[in-house]
């Protein structure tokens, strides 16, 4: 029994002697390597490389994913922050020619306190009737009435159409309608009397028609209310003369006005109130210029 144990302790040493003889062959420096050392380092690096391509695309991918949010994100904030410069500079803009636009009328109001302006506001356009009519958001409530002149700091607009307690409807001088005229003067050396009636689409110019066919009119004239009728105060700016024909029987002419004002864009108006007498209906006018 001693001797079998004996022997086993022999060959456990022998072993350990031997393995410790192969690492340190093995772990000293050699030029060449054995072909078992060989094939497995060979096919430990294959199997690394194997596996590393996959893992270092997928690293590299999830970091471009990361980079292409961050970018995403950043650009992103910097349209918001665009759309929100944007959206700020037309709002000051718009204020800005809003604020000129009031100090305009209110500048015109001083020169109409006796006519007892009211300062109104456009609330709303038909997009099929732009040029004939808007809605002001001032109504019997504020003084307002049928017929009562409509102006802006440039010039004259129309007059009051309808007017309920809180609204009114302004029918513009562009109107196309019969009884929408207005007694008005061509200044200069040779004044001319006339009726603005009617409206041509096409050239966006206001018609002055029954002026006598012996005034000689020069175009750039200015053109103004005359005041007969009692509706529309004197004085008051139509517009400019760009051109004047006569009539197919020659008797008399009809004058091409551009408007002191631009009937599409109109957002703040005055509605007028003659205080001095005078009959109510502007056909009256028509008998001063007949």
């Amino acid at each position: 029994m001693p001797q079998f144990f004996n022997k086993k302790l022999l060959l456990l040493l022998v072993s350990i002697i031997v393995l410790v003889a192969l690492i340190g062959f093995s772990l000293r420096e050699r030029e060449e390597l054995t072909w078992p050392e060989k094939f497995l380092k060979d096919t430990t690096g294959w199997v690394g490389n194997v596996f590393n391509k996959p893992v270092s695309g997928i690293t590299g991918f999830v970091g471009d994913l990361k980079d292409l949010q961050h970018t995403y994100d950043e650009n992103k904030k910097l349209k918001a922050r665009l759309d929100e410069y944007v959206l700020l500079k037309t709002q000051v803009q718009d204020l800005k020619e809003e604020n000129e636009e009031l100090r305009d009328n209110l500048g015109k109001e001083d020169d109409l306190r006796k006519y007892s302006p009211i300062q109104a506001t456009v609330i709303g356009r038909n997009p099929e009737r732009w040029h004939e009519m808007l809605t002001i958001n001032k109504g019997k409530r504020n003084g307002v009435e049928k017929n009562m002149a409509v102006i802006t700091s440039t010039g004259l607009v129309g007059k009051v159409k309808v007017a309920t307690d809180f609204t009114a409807s302004v029918q513009l001088l562009s109107s196309i309608d019969k009884a929408n005229r207005v007694s008005a003067i061509i200044q200069g050396k040779d004044k001319a009397f006339g009726l603005i009636e009617g409206f041509d689409d096409e050239k966006n110019l206001l018609l002055m028609k029954r002026i006598p066919y012996d005034k000689k009119i020069k175009k750039n004239s200015l053109v103004i209310t005359s005041g007969y009728g009692g509706i529309f105060p004197k004085g008051l700016p139509i517009g400019k003369v760009v051109d004047v024909k006569v009539d197919q029987y020659g008797l008399n002419q009809t004058a091409y006005i551009e408007p002191s004002t631009d009937f599409y864009d109109i957002n703040n108006v005055m509605v007028v109130k003659r205080e001095v007498g005078g009959v109510e209906d502007e056909m009256d006018g028509e008998d001063e210029v007949k």
